[in-house]
C-alpha cells in the first residue's frame, strides 16, 4: 500500500472511533523522516486507547501492516504509531495544544478529505424525511 493510501486509511480508522480534529499533513517536501503525519485527538485515556487500537488492530488484521514502533503512553496523553512512511500521533487535547504539531509543521500542506456524501450519513433502512410534501413537489397545493 502506498503511503498516501495508508495515511488516508489511518485517518478513516481514527475517524471511525470519533477522534477529534483528524488531519493529515503531507510532509514529503519539508521532512526526510516520513511522508505523512496523521494527527488526531482524544478526550480521555480510554478514548486514546480506542483510537490507537482501532488503527493498530485493523491495519494488522486487514492488511498485515504492523507499526515499526509504538511510542508514548496513554497517561502521558500522546501515543505515536510509526509506520515508517506514515506516523500517526494520537494526542489528548492538552498535549496537542501544548506541542502544536500543526503549527510546527505549518509549511506542510494538508491532505484534504473528500467530502462525505449526504447519503453516506444515512444508515441503510432509515426513514428519509422530506422537507415538502409530494403534492407540493408536483405543483399541487393542499
Amino acid at each position: 500500500m502506498d503511503s498516501r493510501k495508508l495515511a488516508t486509511l489511518c485517518r478513516r480508522l481514527a475517524d471511525d472511533k470519533k477522534a477529534e480534529q483528524v488531519l493529515v499533513l503531507d510532509v514529503r517536501k519539508v521532512s526526510t523522516v516520513t511522508d505523512y503525519f496523521v494527527i488526531c485527538g482524544g478526550t480521555s485515556d480510554p478514548h486514546l486507547r480506542a483510537i490507537r487500537d482501532e488503527i493498530n488492530d485493523r491495519l494488522q488484521a486487514d492488511y498485515g501492516i504492523r507499526p515499526r514502533a509504538i511510542d508514548g503512553t496513554l497517561p502521558a496523553g500522546w501515543v505515536v504509531l510509526d509506520y515508517f512512511d506514515v506516523i500517526v500521533h494520537v494526542m489528548r487535547r492538552d498535549q496537542r495544544e501544548r506541542y502544536d504539531l500543526e503549527g510546527l509543521w505549518g509549511d506542510a500542506p494538508l491532505l484534504r478529505q473528500p467530502p462525505r456524501s449526504p447519503r453516506a450519513l444515512i444508515p441503510a433502512g432509515a426513514p428519509v424525511r422530506r422537507t415538502r410534501s409530494a403534492a407540493t413537489a408536483r405543483g399541487k397545493s393542499s
